[in-house]
């Protein structure tokens, strides 16, 4: 297993790189942004970011734990599973769908942390992603949403992705149709913004590309 990450993309002495001989392996745990809606699971992110680590010369594997109308309730409740893969790397990308129903903000936080607890309890690393929720429940609620992913990650020491839906959400060429989900190329963009985060833990830099 990898050893647990920094607050950023940036190798330091707790991460350790896998040998190039080892494939690693990656659990991508998510709602519908992972799944891929209505996607073929081949132009899903996860299915894009392994042919993109591929391109790099890393032997990877991105397992698919997407579940589409997915919350953080949800996806904890679907860890084991997850975990049964024995991954190295966890990417969690959970909490658009609490934010649409109101979940209390101490709820999702308190999910999204047994989540990191239980996987690094295991050895596996954990890469957050950040979500937002739109400002249907006051100005409060959404502020606070925001900051639990900081305060998450500031907590457990983890890598965090910004929200991975800037600069495809509102985008109509990178959506599909119901302007909710991201089609083919919204998935892509969304592996491209990941992928900074996954490279370093496997000692591969912009500068070695």
């Amino acid at each position: 297993m990898l050893a647990a990450t920094a607050g950023t993309s940036t190798l330091d002495a707790r991460q350790v790189a896998v040998p190039p001989a080892d494939p690693v392996r990656i659990v991508a745990l998510g709602d519908s942004l992972t799944s891929g809606h209505r996607l073929p699971r081949s132009e899903a992110y996860p299915a894009v970011l392994e042919v993109a680590l591929k391109e790099e010369g890393v032997s990877a594997v991105v397992i698919n734990h997407g579940v589409s109308g997915d919350t953080s309730a949800g996806g904890l409740r679907r860890l084991s599973a997850a975990l049964n893969d024995d991954p190295d790397i966890l990417i969690v990308a959970l909490g658009v769908n609490d934010g649409l129903r109101g979940v209390a903000v101490e709820q999702v936080r308190r999910n999204l942390e047994t989540i990191v607890e239980t996987a690094q309890a295991r050895g596996v690393t954990v890469i957050l992603c950040a979500m937002e929720a739109l400002p249907l429940y006051g100005w409060q609620y959404t502020v606070d949403f925001h900051n639990l992913y900081t305060a998450v990650a500031e907590k457990y020491k983890l890598s965090l992705v910004p929200f991975i839906l800037m600069g495809v959400l509102g985008t109509p060429e990178l959506m599909s149709p119901d302007g909710i989900h991201p089609n083919a190329a919204g998935a892509r963009v969304i592996a491209s913004t990941i992928l900074p985060f996954v490279r370093p833990l496997m000692g591969v830099s912009a500068a070695t590309r």
